[in-house]
């Protein structure tokens, strides 16, 4: 076969047909190829804006990346599984247009720090693209709550009716997860914007570059202090994906809880034609396929976390070729989070509330059990463990006579506490439930309606 065009006169001869298989990563990674680009672009500049190739070799480079681009979006590049990845097949192809100085674009760095570079680029768009997502599912459920502070639900313990809740303040619950979810994409897009161009291979360069140059053309923050960890931490991509999974998590219970309430047991929530489906054999079906769906892929973006903690847990620094595993794992989990995000947003803005359904159920489980056991310690002075076996006494009357707790007759009250007054009549109410739990970051509307305002200004 003669000297391997890849990797230089140490070869005599190509790699066996498994060995190319298994080694090819340009299916999956070319999807790299805006990062590859931009970071060969600051490549160049700073080379020759350091006397390292000259600007004539640089002008020539830039104009052909210029090229590759336009071939890549405009879909006429032609992938070669052969050249194993992204970023020899930009490089065999800039080589075919400018001729020789192509072969000077890879001075001074490795595709170890190339591919480290392009993945943090990437990671760090996904990131921006995450919060993206979360900002628009806040928005939509915060609307939400913003036509409903007074709408009275059941809140659920071990999902049997617990309190008088609104629906405006079960939405503005996930506003609060989603927004420590994007925090942690915060978090992790911070500690990441460190560049690792320049780290070569493991060691560094003799050549007299500018690393904090390239760093600046790309966006980051600063270049990566250590060079063996610059090309072969992935800690950044795991830190992404375990934002994904506990976002996704999040997604998951509300996706749940849409499924739940669209049951006509509950009859909570309706959504459009837009975000449910019919069933092919059975005509009155309404399936919510789309919330379905959103919790079926938690489990694609745990397992994307398992499989590149797995990867990195054994490797000795620096750079292995396992990490070539790194990208699909993580291509899936951002994949799935994106569409789930955006199937979320679309399911909030979409969904209708049936307050009556809901009330009904609030009405169900005697649910101001709680309210008259405060009013037997502030009323009659007694401790809160003696007021709850009052209350629940009452309510296991309540039962046998089949009624709600504040259709009770008074009389069979004072059967189980006789200093209760008909004055308890009052606090017995779902309305004066809710409106009680006026404590800060309390269902009360009061403050649910401050809750609201904070977040519409946040999310402004």
């Amino acid at each position: 076969m003669g000297t391997n065009k890849m990797w230089g006169g140490r070869f005599g001869e190509g790699p066996a047909d498994i060995m190319a298989e298994i080694n090819a990563s340009v299916d999956f990674d070319k999807r790299l190829a805006r990062e590859d680009l931009a970071g060969s672009r600051a490549h160049a500049r700073m080379l020759a804006d350091q006397g390292i190739i000259s600007q004539d070799d640089a002008t020539s480079i830039l104009k052909g990346l210029d090229q590759i681009e336009h071939e890549i979006s405009s879909g006429s590049f032609t992938f070669k599984r052969e050249l194993e990845d992204i970023h020899l097949n930009i490089e065999q192809r800039l080589s075919d247009i400018i001729g020789p100085a192509a072969g000077r674009l890879h001075t001074a760095r490795s595709r170890n720090d190339q591919v480290a570079t392009d993945f943090r680029l990437w990671v760090r768009e996904a990131c921006a693209r995450a919060d993206a997502g979360l900002l628009a599912l806040q928005r939509a459920l915060v609307t939400q709550a913003e036509a409903h502070a007074d709408t009275i639900m059941p809140g659920f313990t071990h999902m049997q009716p617990a309190q008088p809740v609104s629906f405006a303040h079960h939405c503005l619950a996930y506003v609060e997860m989603f927004a420590r979810d994007r925090g942690r994409f915060t978090d992790a897009a911070k500690r990441m914007n460190e560049s690792p161009l320049g780290a070569a291979a493991l060691a560094g360069t003799p050549f007299p570059i500018d690393r904090e140059k390239t760093a600046k053309a790309l966006g980051f923050a600063s270049p990566a202090r250590n060079s063996l960890d610059a090309v072969s931490a992935r800690d950044f991509a795991l830190e992404y994906i375990s934002a994904a999974s506990i976002a996704a998590v999040h997604l998951s219970r509300l996706a749940e809880e849409i499924v739940i309430w669209m049951t006509p047991a509950f009859g909570f929530v309706s959504l459009s034609d837009k975000f449910t489906t019919g069933s092919s054999i059975m005509p009155q079906k309404r399936n919510p396929d789309a919330a379905e769906l959103v919790r079926a892929k938690t489990g694609r973006i745990l397992g994307s976390f398992v499989t590149l903690s797995t990867v990195m847990k054994g490797l000795a620094l620096a750079y292995a070729k396992d990490l070539q595993e790194d990208k699909e794992a993580l291509f899936s989990a951002a994949d799935a989070l994106d569409l789930s995000l955006a199937a979320m947003a679309g399911m909030a803005a979409d969904m209708k509330a049936n307050p009556a359904k809901m009330r009904a159920a609030a009405e169900a489980g005697y649910p101001t059990a709680t309210d008259l056991a405060d009013w037997v310690v502030t009323n009659l002075k007694k401790p809160f463990r003696e007021a709850h076996h009052i209350s629940g006494s009452i309510v296991k009357r309540a039962e046998e006579l089949g009624v709600t707790l504040d259709k009770v007759a008074l009389a069979e009250m004072q059967k189980v506490e006789p200093g209760i007054t008909k004055d308890v009549v009052t606090v017995l109410s779902l309305a004066h439930s809710l409106n009680s739990r006026t404590s800060f970051g309390g269902t009360a509307p009061v403050r649910v309606r401050e809750q609201i305002a904070f977040w519409r200004e946040k999310l402004a």
